[in-house]
């Protein structure tokens, strides 16, 4: 709350603030794909993509001014490069609100042009997908990701509880495996599935080091493999 309000008054003067001005007058689908378009640029950021500074700190009335209350789909696509490595590229799309079925996965793929120069594709969902759909998917020439909208209201790696992850370079695995005398079976496993390895399109050997803070528990560092 700031420092001048008070949402106890009457609103009559005083500087006191009614407690319905910290509502929320926009339409919830705006605010919505807001909250994922935020958590899908800190992700990508977080993997290593060129991400402008400015969309990062793009305010929810920004965003309404950008896009509106009811954002056009297509313009909330969102293409980025690896800045490691600046030919790979990542393309971001929106899909609607109905089920994703076979006909409608061919006409988003359909879609997408310049294949060759694409690194992969994340598909963000609202909707359940088929197993047709999912077919197509596996098969793309390109890899597909898919996230449902929900996954990404809110950034896991920013909870307060949450461990801090750092992925750990190859020969930062080596010196590692080195120093321990062990294999990747022999660390703490972390599924492919998981949503940090998800967060961070992780693959499987990749060996992450979670750092527990000493808030909640006692401080404490473990390694966990990709499997």
């Amino acid at each position: 709350m700031d420092s001048g309000g008070d949402i106890s008054g009457n609103g009559f003067g005083g500087g006191k603030r009614c407690i319905t001005s910290f509502v929320d007058g926009g339409s919830v689908e705006s605010h919505r794909y807001f909250l994922a378009r935020r958590t899908l640029l800190q992700m990508l950021r977080d993997r290593g993509y060129i991400i402008p500074e400015s969309e990062l700190a793009l305010s929810l009335s920004d965003f309404r001014s950008a896009f509106g209350q009811k954002p056009d789909l297509e313009r909330l696509r969102v293409c980025a490069f690896l800045r490691s490595n600046p030919t790979k590229k990542i393309l971001v799309i929106f899909c609607g609100t109905d089920e994703i079925r076979k006909q409608i996965m061919v006409g988003i793929l359909n879609q997408i042009i310049n294949k060759d120069s694409l690194h992969r594709v994340v598909l963000i969902l609202q909707s359940k997908m088929n197993s047709h759909a999912r077919k197509l998917v596996d098969e793309y020439s390109v890899r597909v990701e898919t996230f449902q909208i929900t996954d990404l209201l809110v950034n896991i790696t920013k909870h307060v509880v949450w461990p801090k992850h750092e992925i750990l370079a190859a020969d930062e695995k080596q010196t590692l495996v080195k120093k321990y005398n062990v294999e990747d079976n022999q660390f703490p496993r972390m599924l492919e599935n998981d949503a940090i390895a998800r967060y961070y399109a992780l693959e499987k050997g990749q060996v992450v080091k979670v750092s527990y803070s000493g808030t909640f528990t006692d401080s404490l560092v473990t390694y966990r493999c990709v499997t």
